[in-house]
């Protein structure tokens, strides 16, 4: 395999891979605190899981179909601040402000009240969402023309974006500690002013210290505007097909598609096993057992799996280290059978390391490929569209991710889990455990069958970019 070195010129500076890190530890804190909070709606407000599947999925569906206009918006955005950087403002303050407002549950309202009320708001913070989550995938598309550099910016961003995961964990205690809160309820509402309020002081940090490509004066933009919105609209669609039609994204698409929502439909799986098989039940025995399961899986993913795969892609490639953490995390999997022991629930933790290679490794190389083919969309059409490319790709994963809550409610009812009942039956934990092992697993597998034949290597990225500079020059940074 050919390796290159990487040029000075191409190397990000640690303050502004920093915060870019920032920005995409505000964008993992929401849906790590989102993760924690769903919670509270089955286990506190009572709410029929199935309802809550769709309180969760509903507002992704429509952020996930506005995601590709606002990329094709930031892509040809003509500011003097920038095609991402107002964006990023603008969505983290409103996807903070709509944040602390969806929490303001009351257990006195009925559940067709608290049902309407927190989808009408989850449709404004997912609005938000997309105005400041798409133009900052775009950004780190643009930030360095490097293979191996754009693996390392991601893997600041992600290790960064796990100090999230260690965080949320602990809102399960925060929310049902009895010596600050009466009620989880009112938990939530408390703790939904401070994580919304960090998570805009997080958000705004790409938007000041980042800086986005300038391409040479001949590269052309579409020009956003009323009076050519038929023009904006048919090139809209036309980028839309070209980049569905590109098949190498279209493979990281459908391999990310598998293993971050095979991950999804499990994810607050653990939660319950822990509670109503480790402890049958008992909340207050459970007490720090959830949390410090989520936090050691990202402490794992942080400080273990994303310097090791961060170093074996720049040995063997990214599409093999991909396969590597893949094939880690499904024996990792396969150990919880054993791992959760109600004689012993301290085993729980010994398939961490090995499960955390299965996220931890897929956006550090997901999100750093589709920086590649950017690039090799270009060469091929002759425009730079990270910002459609970024909100394609988590448009699948938003659309993957509502279907996946989905189908973690469906789960939760066909194994026969009653939201109601403080012990479970035998038979239900044991099709949950079941579930929460096999569907990540088969995922895992077809994963990897999608990205075999993936073909952008580092001596192809290389040529790429060779030609892209023959083609239009050398590209700058400012802003």
């Amino acid at each position: 395999m050919t390796h290159y070195e990487t040029a000075p010129k191409d190397i990000v500076p640690l303050g502004q891979k920093l915060a870019f890190g920032s920005g995409h530890l505000a964008n993992q804190l929401f849906p790590a605190a989102l993760g924690v909070f769903m919670v509270v709606l089955v286990l506190a407000l009572k709410m029929d899981p199935l309802l809550a599947g769709l309180l969760a999925a509903i507002p992704r569906l429509l952020d996930a179909l506005t995601d590709p206009v606002m990329g094709y918006i930031s892509d040809n955005t003509r500011s003097k601040w920038g095609r991402r950087k107002p964006y990023i403002f603008l969505g983290s303050v409103m996807t903070g402000v709509s944040f602390m407002v969806m929490w303001q549950l009351y257990p006195e309202n009925s559940q067709s009240y608290n049902f309407f009320y927190f989808l009408s708001m989850s449709v404004v913070f997912y609005i938000g969402y997309t105005i400041f989550a798409t133009p900052l995938i775009g950004l780190g598309y643009e930030m360095t023309p490097d293979y191996n550099e754009r693996t390392r910016l991601m893997a600041v961003s992600q290790w960064m974006g796990q100090m999230a995961w260690m965080i949320a964990p602990w809102f399960w205690v925060i929310i049902y500690n009895q010596s600050l809160y009466d009620t989880a309820p009112e938990g939530a509402r408390n703790l939904s002013i401070w994580v919304g309020a960090l998570c805009i002081a997080l958000g705004v940090m790409p938007a000041f210290f980042c800086k986005e490509m300038k391409l040479p004066d001949s590269h052309v933009e579409s020009k956003l505007s009323m009076k050519d919105l038929a023009a904006n609209s048919r090139e809209f669609i036309i980028g839309i097909k070209q980049t569905l039609s590109c098949r190498p994204f279209l493979k990281l698409c459908g391999a990310t598609f598998l293993i971050f929502n095979g991950f999804q439909t499990i994810a607050q799986f653990a939660f319950f096993i822990i509670i109503f098989y480790l402890f049958n039940g008992d909340t207050n025995a459970a007490g720090y057992w959830p949390a410090w399961f989520g936090t050691i899986s990202a402490v794992a993913t942080a400080f273990l799996v994303i310097p090791i795969i961060t170093y074996i892609s720049t040995k063997v490639g990214k599409k093999n280290a991909f396969i590597i953490a893949t094939l880690i995390s499904l024996v990792g999997y396969t150990l919880k059978w054993w791992g959760f022991n109600p004689s012993n629930p301290w085993l729980m933790f010994i398939p961490i390391p090995l499960m955390s290679f299965g996220i931890g490794g897929l956006f550090t190389l997901m999100m750093s490929m589709t920086a590649d083919v950017c690039d090799l969309d270009e060469l091929n059409n002759g425009t730079r569209r990270e910002g459609t490319f970024g909100a394609v790709y988590w448009w699948m994963v938003k659309l993957g991710t509502a279907f996946a809550l989905v189908t973690s409610g469906a789960v939760l009812n066909i194994v026969g889990f009653d939201q109601k009942a403080t012990v479970q039956t035998i038979e239900s934990l044991t099709n949950l455990r079941i579930a929460d092992i096999l569907i990540p697993i088969i995922a895992g597998l077809i994963a990897i069958l999608t990205m075999w034949k993936y073909d952008v290597t580092e001596e192809r990225a290389h040529e790429i970019r060779q030609a892209l500079t023959a083609r239009r020059g050398e590209v700058a940074h400012g802003n």
